[in-house]
């Protein structure tokens, strides 16, 4: 080795997590540590050797210790119980976090402030980072932990979540010749590009509609003298989020029941609003029946 080969790999930090089976927090909890100037170099050592991980800068989903001070992001350990909301009690979230959670809870914030080119203690930075852990590094946590959507059983079975996809690239019980790194690898690249899509997604398309959707609640009474019809001025914006959260926060009632946009072929459409995020059942839907219920009963 050379003088500056060796001087390279005497100061090129190390990121260590545990060989084997690979899943989708500790590939997550790696990539965000290397979008950081500090890790950006490193060198990601795979291994549960104690005397190799004690050499490296920090180590995630190994060694059975959690300890932010010696660098240590482990959640396999017994005891360990902690939560986005048990370690930051304004966060609400109260699923068990992976490696991808507690480094994103530890790093997040500067991880979606490099990527987004903002400041760490910014807003706006502030605001995409719960929107990710929400839709983005919670479902990641939740998996790891085996922790079920619902305490129903489920109706059919969805095997394409971006965990399931990971999976996917380990080594198969009967391939030979296989070179585990190979995999986890491309299991790195895959999250990477979904996790930088959705802060992206989060930063550029989502968070602008937001002021579309207030001028259109605000000036909701031009629209239709009943107040519960907005009209967007940019159709297949994101709209439904916001409206919710809009709403609360201007304590408006009646509440929004239909949404008027144009389409890509220039036709006006009609949206109802549903009854909550992410429900089939629209507002005008169980007004009407609520309304009826107790016009027939009353």
């Amino acid at each position: 080795m050379t003088g500056t080969a060796a001087k390279r790999a005497k100061i090129m930090p190390k990121i260590g997590t545990h060989n084997g089976t690979f899943h989708c927090d500790e590939v997550l909890a790696c990539f965000m540590l290397q979008q950081l100037p500090e890790y950006t170099d490193s060198e990601i050592i795979r291994t549960r050797d104690s005397e190799l991980l004690k050499q490296c800068d920090i180590v995630v989903d190994v060694g059975g210790v959690y300890d932010p001070k010696k660098h240590c992001y482990d959640h396999h350990q017994r005891t360990f119980k902690e939560t986005m909301n048990s370690l930051c009690p304004e966060k609400r979230w109260t699923t068990k976090l992976s490696s991808a959670g507690l480094v994103y809870l530890h790093f997040g914030n500067r991880v979606i402030a490099q990527i987004m080119k903002t400041k760490p203690d910014e807003p706006i930075t502030q605001i995409i980072y719960d929107k990710v852990y929400e839709n983005f590094v919670e479902e990641i946590d939740a998996v790891d932990n085996g922790i079920s959507q619902s305490d129903e059983a489920p109706r059919y079975t969805v095997s394409t979540t971006i965990s399931s996809r990971v999976g996917h690239f380990n080594p198969k019980w009967n391939e030979t010749n296989v070179k585990e790194i190979d995999g986890f690898n491309k299991a790195l690249a895959l999250v990477g590009s979904e996790f930088i899509d959705r802060v992206d997604y989060y930063h550029n398309n989502w968070w602008p509609a937001r002021t579309l959707v207030e001028e259109a609640m605000q000036q909701r009474y031009e629209c239709d003298p009943s107040g519960e019809i907005i009209s967007l001025n940019e159709g297949g914006c994101p709209w439904k989020d916001h409206l919710f959260s809009l709403e609360a926060e201007m304590k408006l009632n009646p509440s929004i029941k239909f949404v008027l946009y144009r389409d890509t072929n220039d036709k006006w459409r009609v949206q109802c609003v549903p009854l909550r995020l992410n429900s089939f059942e629209n507002r005008f839907y169980w007004w009407q029946q609520h309304i009826q219920w107790g016009i027939d009963n009353g």
